[in-house]
């Protein structure tokens, strides 16, 4: 009985030793955490989903409270809403952000783009890719397996039955850039969404020749240089045989959409064009 006492009033003396020695070594090296952090993390959206460029909503509020200022820091699903209450929490001033939205720049529906193969494998961009072009002629075009579906949180982005094409719906959208991180063929792009989401891009990614860009796809941009030729404010630039426009320039004139010959340019939420009525002269007897 003497024995197992002793044990357990020793057990005992051992356990409180080593939290009093545990309680000061965690008073020595403990890690002051500013509170602010837990501010700037309550008034973000929660998402985690990366978009910031940190790991997720803890770890861009310690970036906030750290840096200086406000440049260059934004979360995409809060918006310029929540950078001006996160600046106002910490005394500092929010630089202003142009909302963005997810463009998907390939034409290359069924109808457009037909395939030349089948394949039969994992469902998935990222190992199609890996593997060969894809099904059709254009190796630069949309894979259709989805990727971009599966990692988006939102629900903002889907795939067409109809094109074979994924469709961004423009009231889901945050502008987080997983579709874009996830898309292999780089198809995916972030703009400025516009006033009243009025949007102007070209839909391709093409770099072939013209000959070549056509013959696998009929919507393909060809890189004939009409568009650049039209636009009146230098935002449409030429790079290996493929037309791209600045979207930081664009005035939306809509002129480069209506020369382009193959409708590789698409304009998106704008109201219908006016339809110009020709005039019958007629002639007096």
């Amino acid at each position: 009985m003497n024995t197992i006492l002793i044990t357990v009033i020793s057990l005992c003396a051992i356990g409180v030793v080593a939290a009093i020695i545990l309680y000061f070594v965690a008073q020595k090296f403990k890690v002051e955490e500013d509170p602010r952090i837990d501010t700037v993390e309550s008034l973000l959206p929660g998402a985690n989903c990366g978009g910031c460029g940190y790991p997720g909503c803890r770890g861009f509020s310690e970036t906030v409270v750290k840096s200086e200022n406000m440049d260059g820091l934004l979360c995409p699903v809060g918006g310029a809403a929540t950078m001006s209450a996160i600046a106002t929490a910490l005394g500092r001033n929010a630089a202003a952000s142009t909302p963005k939205i997810a463009v998907v720049r390939c034409n290359g529906s069924c109808e457009n783009r037909p395939h030349t193969n089948k394949y039969d494998g994992a469902a998935s961009c990222a190992v199609v890719h890996s593997l060969y072009a894809g099904e059709t002629g254009c190796s630069y075009g949309c894979l259709g397996c989805g990727d971009c579906v599966s990692v988006c949180k939102f629900d903002a982005i889907a795939m067409s039955t109809e094109t074979g094409l994924p469709v961004v719906a423009d009231e889901n959208c945050v502008a987080c850039g997983a579709c874009v991180k996830a898309c292999p063929k780089g198809i995916i792009e972030l703009r400025n969404k516009g006033v009243r989401n009025m949007r102007i891009f070209v839909s391709c990614i093409n770099k072939d020749k013209g000959g070549i860009a056509r013959k696998a796809c009929s919507a393909a941009c060809i890189g004939c240089g009409k568009c650049f030729k039209e636009c009146s404010f230098e935002a449409i630039k030429i790079e290996n045989n493929l037309a791209y426009i600045d979207f930081t320039k664009c005035k939306m004139c809509r002129k480069c959409v209506a020369v382009c010959p193959t409708g590789a340019i698409h304009e998106l939420n704008f109201p219908p064009r006016k339809q110009v009525v020709p005039t019958v002269e007629t002639k007096e007897e």
